[in-house]
């Protein structure tokens, strides 16, 4: 007997005994009706010992069969499936699909033809694979493969109603190579979409520079003010510039107002020679007339000699023309042109310095 079943004994004979005795005093029991309720007291403490020691036997017993085993486990057959390509929503880019699919056949009816559960079963599996991954981008195939995984992981019934199917480690993967492909088109789409943005700014700021700012002078005038508020005086120096400017955007001359605040353009100094001038191989305007033979004060600007000596101030009567000829005869020689000394001579007569002198300039040095 445990020390547990002989305190519950004890506790229950006590709480008994303790009713009893006051319902005795309360009722005023006579002197015979005590030997009883003791004798009565005794009979029920056996019976409490009796039913607590038959339940702890029990008990042990019970604990020691423990859960049993069962005695057959049913075992599904199974099929591993690999390199399955299921499309996405992306033409000419399929998944891989790979996954091991589970099945269990159901009861056929009466003559039910024979069928192939494992074909059966992996249709079944495929069908449901392709109904997901066909409205799936092809670059999301590790979120999809999760989403497969939860799909496909429940036992489901077949199309033709004769096995229950589903799949376990599953796999869905893209090839490398369009892999690549697509992180090239997502590269130049993100290029393509930043040039849009680019070039949609610059149009617009096109716009607002031809169509507000260099409509006419005065837009341009109040533009450049309100950028540069402190700057008044500069702003009125630059009325010019801006309206030159304001003209310019418009493909228009400067208007009549303005027009006193544009500088004129520079002076384009003219070609001493003309085109019947520059034909000859040396410069001169011909070679075959000599130096004031059939010329004229109003044709001195056909010569190119003429106008080259009136750019010095010789005329041809000047008495260091013959000198200025020397000096022009050693310059060609120092410059190794005997053409040139040759047209000389032809043009002004014959000229015979002494080529080994040296001839003085004006301001002293020798040429």
């Amino acid at each position: 007997m445990r020390s547990g079943q002989k305190t519950m004994t004890l506790f229950v004979t006590v709480i008994l005994g303790l009713i009893l005795v006051i319902l005795g005093l309360s009722t005023s029991w006579p002197l015979w009706a005590w030997p009883a309720t003791a004798l009565l007291l005794l009979i029920i403490a056996a019976i409490t010992h009796n039913v607590l020691s038959r339940g702890a036997e029990e008990l042990p017993s019970a604990a020691a069969l423990g859960p049993q085993p069962e005695l057959f486990t049913l075992e599904r057959p199974e099929r591993r499936v690999t390199h399955v390509a299921l499309p996405s929503a992306t033409p000419d880019y399929d998944f891989s699909f790979a996954a091991t699919v589970l099945w269990a056949e159901l009861e056929a009816p009466e003559e039910a033809p024979v069928i192939n559960a494992a074909g059966l079963a992996v249709n079944a599996i495929l069908q449901r694979a392709q109904q997901l991954t066909e409205g799936q981008p092809p670059t999301r195939s590790a979120f999809v493969q999760h989403q497969l995984n939860g799909a496909l992981g429940t036992m489901r019934m077949d199309p033709t109603g004769r096995v229950l199917a589903m799949a376990q480690d599953v796999s869905l993967s893209l090839p490398e190579q369009d892999r690549e492909r697509l992180s090239k088109l997502s590269n130049v789409r993100k290029d393509e979409d930043v040039w849009e943005h680019e070039r949609n700014y610059e149009r617009s700021k096109r716009t607002y520079l031809g169509n507000d700012v260099l409509k006419d002078a005065g837009s341009a005038v109040v533009w450049w003010l309100s950028r540069n508020d402190e700057e008044v005086e500069g702003t009125v120096d630059r009325i010019g510039l801006l309206a030159r400017l304001s003209a310019a955007a418009n493909n228009d001359v400067v208007a009549p107002p303005f027009e006193h605040l544009v500088p004129p353009p520079p002076s384009v100094a003219e070609p001493i020679g003309t085109d019947s001038e520059q034909q000859s191989p040396t410069g001169w305007a011909d070679d075959s007339i000599p130096y004031g033979a059939g010329t004229s004060q109003d044709a001195a600007g056909t010569d190119a000699v003429d106008a080259f000596l009136k750019w010095f101030g010789i005329s041809p009567e000047a008495p260091e023309r013959d000198l200025f000829v020397e000096r022009l005869i050693k310059l060609a020689h120092a410059h190794d042109k005997p053409d040139v000394v040759d047209d000389i001579r032809r043009r002004f007569g014959p000229q015979d310095p002494d080529e080994g002198d040296d001839v003085s300039m004006p301001n002293g040095s020798s040429s």
